[in-house]
């Protein structure tokens, strides 16, 4: 590989040799690499750009010692997301309900629970917004008010990554792409509008508020009626009307639609029987739309490994 003259030409060097691996690694290792060297410049005013480079190689690495660094760092990130593997189960039983020892499954369940708020806090941020540039486009402050609001979107999806990494275990950026250099203010305008990541995150970010609350609804009653049919036997060893409107005469009556009668033992434990086998099923269900919302915003949050505006 021919060492490197300008910064552009490292940093396409550094793309090649991570090609294959995860754009969110790859956007941070851009990232590094492009702040280092525009650091090493600023201090060295005036001297030649292939001479800072031939130096700095010698210290910071050339592309592909780089790539190599950041691919074993990649290594223990990962490990540190994900939690290693549950030991395999082999039974159709043991995999059923060795959901609830995954942590994936919580870090689901309380991202779908946390989702509902900011599915909220991003729509209302990002309509906001929208309404407000449509409506100051025609005014002198309409341009600087639509930057701020473009960069303030890409800032929240820096943050809704960092939530997906934690929460649902999806390898995200922790850096923003650098921003270009040597071209206009105008053109770095332009720029913004023709990248594809500024309309897919204003897209998830309208998105968020229904899916939110769908997955908040769903989620919600399902586990609501697996907890109600699993306490039920609690319910029918106490005879009391601490619970006004469940107990008629100190006993619980059910109507399956042929009347209302009495419940007996068998009756409750399949009830119970079958609120187990609903709990554990939605715990499926919530892991499940974890890995898919997870590959979703990394799909529209995360721009890919082609070098695009900023």
């Amino acid at each position: 590989m021919n060492a490197p003259r300008t910064i552009a030409q490292y940093l396409d060097q550094l793309r090649a040799a991570l090609r294959g691996a995860d754009p969110a690694l790859i956007q941070d290792a851009l990232y590094d690499a492009e702040e280092h060297l525009r650091a090493e410049l600023y201090e060295r005013p005036g001297r030649d750009e292939a001479a800072m480079l031939e130096q700095v190689v010698q210290s910071y690495g050339a592309p592909d010692e780089v790539a190599e660094i950041y691919r074993d760092q990649e290594i223990k990130v990962q490990r540190a997301i994900r939690p290693p593997p549950a030991p395999p189960r082999r039974s159709l039983a043991g995999r059923f309900f060795g959901v609830a020892t995954d942590l994936h499954t919580w870090g689901a369940l309380f991202y779908i629970l946390l989702g509902s708020a900011t599915g909220i806090a991003y729509f209302t941020l990002a309509v906001g917004g929208i309404a407000l540039s449509a409506g100051l486009s025609v005014l002198i402050i309409g341009l600087p008010f639509i930057v701020l609001f473009i960069g303030s979107m890409r800032g929240l999806s820096l943050l809704e990554g960092r939530i997906v990494e934690a929460l649902l275990g999806v390898r995200m950026p922790r850096r923003p792409p650098y921003p270009q250099r040597g071209v206009p203010l105008l053109g770095r305008i332009g720029a913004m509008f023709t990248d594809p990541r500024t309309w897919t995150t204003l897209f998830y970010m309208v998105l968020m508020l229904p899916l939110g609350i769908v997955y908040f609804i769903l989620t919600a009653v399902l586990l609501a009626v697996a907890l109600g049919l699993l306490g039920l036997p609690v319910l029918m060893l106490f005879g009391h009307d601490w619970l006004q409107g469940l107990y008629v005469d100190h006993t619980i009556l059910l109507d399956w639609g042929s009347g209302p009668h009495v419940p007996g033992w068998a009756e409750v434990l399949a009830m119970f029987l079958f609120g187990a086998g609903l709990l554990f099923a939605t715990l499926h269900l919530v892991r499940g739309i974890g890995r898919l919302h997870g590959a979703m915003a990394k799909h529209l949050l995360v721009r890919g490994t082609t070098r695009g505006a900023s």
